[in-house]
C-alpha cells in the first residue's frame, strides 16, 4: 500500500466540490449552531426615530441654562405622544420612548429634584445627551449576517429584531456511525470473555457529530464478518450523507471494511496515509455520499475523525471547519518518534494570551490510549519533515475544546 502525505491528503479534502446543498427554513430559535444560506440584509434603520437611552427629561439643550422647567406631559415608552417639548418645559420620557418633537436632549433623573410640575436642573448635561440617533444599532440595506456563518446567540437576537420567523439554513448532515469487531460490548451489554472489550468509538464519535454541528445515526456495532459489513454499510449509506466506519480498514485476516467499500462501487478518495496515530485511515465517495473508515484504536479514531470527518461536515454545510491550529511554547522536551506527520495530545495553558503546552498525565504507549484527551487537552502537530523539539521552541497545536 502506497501512504500519501499528510498535506496531500487534506488537499484532496478542500478540493471536493459539492455539486447542491440540502438547505430549509428553520424557525428562529431552532436555529443554533445551523449554518446560514443567506445573507442577512435590513430593511429598515434601527432605531427608526430619535430614541431615548435613559429615564430622564427630553429638554431643549438651550433651556438648561433656565435651572428650572416645567414638566408639561409624560411619555412612556412605546407610546404614541403628540405634544412637541415648548421652550421653558421638559417632557417626562423613559428608557426607549420615542423623543418628543422640539426635543433634542435628555437630561437623566439623576441631574434633577422634582418640586411640584417643575424639575430643577442640579447637573446640566452636553448637546444630544442620551438620545439615541437613527440608525445608531443599524441601518437600511445594511448586511449584518453574512451566509456562511454558524448562528450563535447573538445571531438570533439580530435576526429577531429584524422579524426574521424562519431563515434559510443549511440542513446539517446525517452522520452514521458503524463501529466494526466481534469482540465490541455495547453498553450495558455482558462480558461472556475475557477477549471482549467494550466499546467506546461509536459513541465519542457521535458525541464528535452532535459537537461540531453534524446529525449523527447511532448503528452501534457489528461483527467482523464480510456479510454483515456489507448490508452495515449498505443500510447507512442509504439513511446518511457521510458513513464513519471504524477497525477493518488495516490488514488483518478480518479487516473487510476497505473490501467492502470497494464492492460497493466506492471511489476511493485515498487509503493509507503518513500520519500517526491513523495511518490506515480511508476516505471513499459513492455519487453525493462519503466513506470515511477510521481505525479501530480509541485514541486513533478520535484524532482522525477530528482531522478527516470534521473538514466535511463543515463542506455538506457550505462552511469552515472549527478546528484552530495556533501557536505554544513547549514546556517539555517532545521526542518526534516517526517521520510521519504525528499529532500528540497534550496538556495545553492559556496565560497571559499566549498558549503553553508540556505532556504531564499524557501517557506513552500505543494508539488506544482514549484517556490522554481528558482533561485541558491539545494535540501537537508536527510534520513528517519535521524532528524533535527542546524546551522554549515554538510549536503548532490543535485546539478542539
Amino acid at each position: 500500500m502506497a501512504f500519501i502525505h499528510f498535506n496531500d491528503s487534506l488537499e484532496i479534502l478542500n478540493a471536493i466540490q459539492i455539486e447542491s446543498f440540502s438547505m430549509t427554513k428553520r424557525y428562529l430559535t431552532d436555529t443554533l449552531g445551523y449554518v446560514l444560506a443567506e445573507d442577512i440584509v435590513t430593511d429598515h434603520n434601527s432605531p427608526a426615530f430619535p430614541t431615548s437611552a435613559m429615564d430622564g427629561y427630553a429638554v431643549q439643550h438651550q433651556d438648561l441654562q433656565r435651572g428650572r422647567l416645567k414638566i408639561s406631559s409624560i411619555n412612556p415608552a412605546g407610546s404614541d405622544l403628540q405634544e412637541s417639548v415648548l421652550s421653558g418645559c421638559c417632557i417626562k420620557t423613559f428608557t426607549g420612548s420615542l423623543m418628543p418633537d422640539g426635543a433634542d436632549t435628555l437630561i437623566p433623573i439623576e441631574n434633577v429634584t422634582v418640586e411640584g410640575n417643575e424639575i430643577v436642573i442640579n447637573q446640566t448635561v452636553p448637546f444630544a445627551f442620551s438620545v439615541r440617533e437613527v440608525g445608531e444599532n443599524y441601518a437600511t440595506n445594511e448586511k449584518l449576517i453574512a451566509k456562511g456563518t454558524r448562528i450563535n446567540f447573538a445571531h438570533i437576537g439580530v435576526m429577531a429584531s429584524l422579524n426574521i420567523v424562519a431563515p434559510l439554513v443549511y440542513e446539517k448532515p446525517k452522520i452514521a456511525i458503524l463501529s466494526t469487531g466481534s469482540e465490541l460490548l455495547e453498553l450495558g451489554e455482558t462480558q461472556t470473555s475475557d477477549a471482549q472489550i467494550r466499546s467506546s468509538n461509536n459513541y465519542i464519535l457521535e458525541a464528535i457529530v452532535k459537537k461540531y454541528d453534524g446529525e449523527a445515526l447511532q448503528l452501534g456495532c457489528i461483527t467482523d464478518d464480510k456479510e454483515s459489513i456489507l448490508k452495515g454499510v449498505e443500510q447507512a449509506l442509504r439513511q446518511s450523507d457521510i458513513v464513519v466506519t471504524t477497525g477493518g480498514v488495516s490488514v488483518g485476516d478480518f479487516d473487510f471494511v476497505k473490501d467492502v467499500i470497494v464492492e460497493l462501487g466506492c471511489e476511493v478518495l485515498f487509503q493509507g496515509v503518513r500520519v500517526k496515530p491513523g495511518q490506515h485511515i480511508m476516505v471513499a465517495k459513492k455519487e453525493d455520499k462519503f466513506i470515511i473508515g477510521l481505525p479501530g484504536f480509541a485514541y486513533s479514531s478520535t484524532v482522525t475523525a477530528l482531522l478527516y470527518l470534521l473538514p466535511l461536515i463543515a463542506k455538506l454545510q457550505n462552511g469552515e471547519s472549527r478546528l484552530s491550529q495556533v501557536e505554544a511554547t513547549l514546556r517539555e522536551p517532545f521526542n518526534k518518534r516517526n517521520k510521519k506527520a504525528e499529532f500528540t495530545a497534550c496538556r495545553v495553558m492559556l496565560e497571559d494570551g499566549n498558549y503553553f503546552v508540556d505532556f504531564e498525565g499524557k501517557k506513552s504507549g500505543t494508539s488506544a490510549i482514549l484517556t490522554n484527551m481528558l482533561g485541558s487537552t491539545a494535540l501537537l502537530v508536527t510534520s513528517e519533515e519535521e524532528s524533535s523539539k527542546a524546551v522554549g521552541d515554538k510549536v503548532q497545536i490543535l485546539l478542539f475544546d
